[in-house]
Formats: C-alpha cells, sequence, structure tokens
C-alpha cells in the first residue's frame, strides 16, 4: 500500500503542469462559466420558468455537450497524456527497477488516471450547483433557481457518468501502455465513437455493449426517466427527480474495466527492466 501511495504522489508531480492535469479544472470553468454568463445576459427568455425546468435546461445544455462529445475525447487524452510521460522520457525501465512492485506502479498510474477523470466530473457538478445558485441570487426576480434543490439528483448523474466512463478509459489507458504513439489510440477511439454514433442513429438493440456509447446512453436514459417523472407527476406537485445507477450500460462499462484493467496488468509484468 506504501508503494502504491508513492507511486500516486509521484504521477501527480509528474503531471501537474500538463494539460492532462490542468485540463480536469479548466474544461469544466470554461465551459459552465460560459454557459452561466450566457444564462446571465439572456435571463429575460426564461424569466418565471419554474425552477425545475429552469434547472434541467441549465443542466442538459452542459451535460448533453460534454456526455456526447468532451468526455470520451478528454478521456482518450487523459489516458495517453499518463502513460506518455514515461514514453517520452523512456523511463519505463527506470520506474520497474525501484524498490516498488509493478502492481503499485501500474495500479498507481491507472487509478490516478480515474482520479483526473473523476475530478472533471466533480467540478462540473460542483460548478453546476454553485453557479445556479449564483444566478438565482443575481436575478432572484427572472431566474428562479432557488424553487427547487436538483443536487441530489445532479449528483446521481455525474455518479453514473463516472461509472459508464470506466470501460472508454481502461480500453484507451490500456492501449496508450502498449504505444508509445498518440495516433494508434486516438484513431482507435476515434472508430469507437463513430462506432457508436452510427449504433445509436440505427437504433440496435445491443449499442450497450460499445463502452464508448455508455455516456450518451446515460444522458438518453436520464431524458427518458425526467421526462416520465414530471409527465406523470401530481398537478401542483413538484416531482422528486431520481434515477437508476446501476443500469445495463454501467455494468458492462465496469466489466470493461475490471477485465482490461488486469489485462493491462498482465502485460506490465512481461515489460522487461533489462
Amino acid at each position: 500500500m506504501k508503494g502504491f501511495i508513492l507511486s500516486f504522489k509521484s504521477e501527480f508531480y509528474k503531471s501537474r503542469k500538463t494539460f492532462g492535469f490542468w485540463g480536469a479544472i479548466v474544461l469544466p470553468v470554461a465551459i459552465v462559466g460560459l454557459i452561466a454568463i450566457l444564462t446571465f445576459f439572456q435571463s429575460s427568455k426564461v424569466a418565471h420558468t419554474p425552477g425545475m425546468m429552469l434547472w434541467l435546461g441549465y443542466v442538459g445544455i452542459v451535460s448533453g455537450f460534454m456526455g456526447n462529445l468532451l468526455l470520451p475525447f478528454y478521456i482518450i487524452f487523459i489516458a495517453y497524456s499518463v502513460n506518455n510521460i514515461e514514453h517520452k522520457a523512456d523511463t519505463w525501465k527506470t520506474l520497474f527497477t525501484l524498490p516498488i512492485s509493478k502492481w503499485s506502479v501500474y495500479a498507481a498510474k491507472y487509478f490516478y488516471a480515474m482520479f483526473l477523470v473523476f475530478l472533471c466530473l466533480f467540478l462540473f457538478y460542483a460548478l453546476l450547483i454553485g453557479t445556479g445558485d449564483l444566478l438565482g441570487m443575481l436575478k432572484p426576480s427572472e431566474l428562479h433557481f432557488s424553487d427547487y434543490n436538483i443536487a441530489a439528483y445532479l449528483g446521481e448523474i455525474y455518479l453514473k457518468l463516472f461509472l459508464a466512463s470506466l470501460g472508454i478509459l481502461s480500453i484507451q489507458f490500456l492501449m496508450s501502455l502498449v504505444w508509445a504513439d498518440f495516433l494508434k489510440p486516438m484513431g482507435i477511439g476515434l472508430l469507437g465513437i463513430i462506432a457508436e454514433i452510427v449504433a445509436n442513429v440505427s437504433k440496435w438493440e445491443y449499442v450497450y455493449l460499445i463502452p464508448y456509447a455508455h455516456p450518451f446512453l446515460v444522458l438518453t436514459n436520464l431524458r427518458e426517466a425526467t421526462r416520465s417523472t414530471i409527465t406523470g407527476k401530481t398537478p401542483g406537485a413538484m416531482p422528486s427527480l431520481s434515477i437508476d445507477i446501476i443500469t445495463r450500460e454501467v455494468w458492462v462499462s465496469l466489466v470493461f474495466a475490471v477485465v482490461i484493467f488486469f489485462i493491462g496488468f498482465f502485460i506490465v509484468q512481461k515489460k522487461s527492466v533489462k
């Protein structure tokens, strides 16, 4: 465990000046900040919109763009950047000659990549809640964000997005572990994204077996669950929104993550230190 902690800290120090690390912070700040500014200056267009619908529209703009496009591409880049540090400096052999087990080195890299994805999604969640509440205080007569508390529901959404992203992360992490160049992992990742788009457009019933489709499926199921909740609510009542977190696309994502994680470790075990 000590070796894992040391390796994890080392990953932080090695990557703290890279775009892979700062992207987890800059992307949420830039995107949510832009949407918040636009909402502030165009508040008259959504004046008197009920609090729950206002929140759903505000969250939907950011989450839809992020889940469909930004998140898969960011995961591809994160997986590459974590391993590229060693490829670029040719320090794999040096790492494996240290008095730390290969398991600790490999697991620390993987969980650090997972941490960056979690950090990015958590900041999206926190900034959406924070900016929404701030907008409600700045323009209470037009933006009724304070009329509804969406924090728990939004937390479920982003937790599910995180779990659904682990399959993509594991695949991309394995490829960037094997290949030093960016083109091969990026090319295969792009093919995976194209495959999920084609499968979704054609409404293939087994699309949930494609890991790159999982973030999109989470948001699709989210929209359907939200619509059915709102449609079936008691007149005059404010519905309590919730989603099922562990669904089939999440199960498939977790299975991919676990299986490929151990395949990656097997590959690492075979790496020579001579």
